[in-house]
């Protein structure tokens, strides 16, 4: 399979159509997306302004990879310096890393409720994301990613659980068993939560349209 810098190239590429640059994009996603896919993808297409006709913008497609890139190389970069400082570790017996290896992404269950800064700006905590979610529930409850003290929402929108989100950003702290007994019901949620993220992939919904 061809590599993240491979498909960027091809998402730069003007020769190519635009729905094929939009598809190496979310190839480019597949591989690195801090948020997860649905919910980084929404937050490109709101940030770099992808139109629902791609032709009314392509350059929209360079935006959001490069800003992907941005905080993918800021990823890789933090990445190496723990690989070097870990093998330091190996050297001289530490069997548990210290630091934990930086995250390249944590969960955001409701793929429209996410942080709305640029990704690299959200990075940094997103890489010791993992680390810091373990010592939440002794941080105040401030969220380990934007650092809020908005208390958490629940959120059952996807039919298959009952999350715990930070209020603030999105950012799953907990997930439950849902929290609708009903079967009927929870069928017609899971397709209503389908329905959402076509929505999100052929860029129809409405705060997209209009970032």
């Amino acid at each position: 399979m061809a590599s993240f810098a491979t498909h960027r190239l091809r998402v730069h590429d003007a020769t190519r159509p635009p729905y094929r640059r939009l598809s190496a994009l979310r190839t480019c996603l597949t591989e690195f997306a801090p948020y997860g896919f649905y919910a980084t993808y929404h937050h490109l297409c709101r940030s770099a302004g992808i139109p629902r006709d791609l032709d009314e913008d392509p350059a929209s497609l360079v935006r959001a990879v490069e800003e992907l890139d941005e905080a993918r190389r800021l990823w890789l970069a933090e990445l190496a310096a723990w690989q070097v400082g870990r093998r330091a570790q190996k050297r001289a017996g530490v069997r548990r890393a210290d630091p934990a290896q930086p995250s390249q992404g944590l969960f955001w269950p409701d793929p429209e409720f996410h942080p709305a800064g640029r990704l690299v700006e959200v990075m940094p905590s997103v890489m010791c994301g993992r680390r810091d979610l373990e010592g939440h529930q002794g941080r105040d409850g401030a969220c380990p990613v934007c650092g809020a003290g908005r208390g958490t929402v629940e959120w059952d929108g996807d039919g298959y659980g009952r999350y715990t989100l930070c209020a603030g950003c999105g950012l799953g702290l907990g997930r439950r068993p849902p929290g609708l007994p009903d079967v009927r019901e929870r069928v017609e949620v899971r397709f209503a939560h389908r329905l959402r993220r076509h929505l999100i992939w052929t860029r129809a919904l409405e705060d997209v349209r209009r970032a």
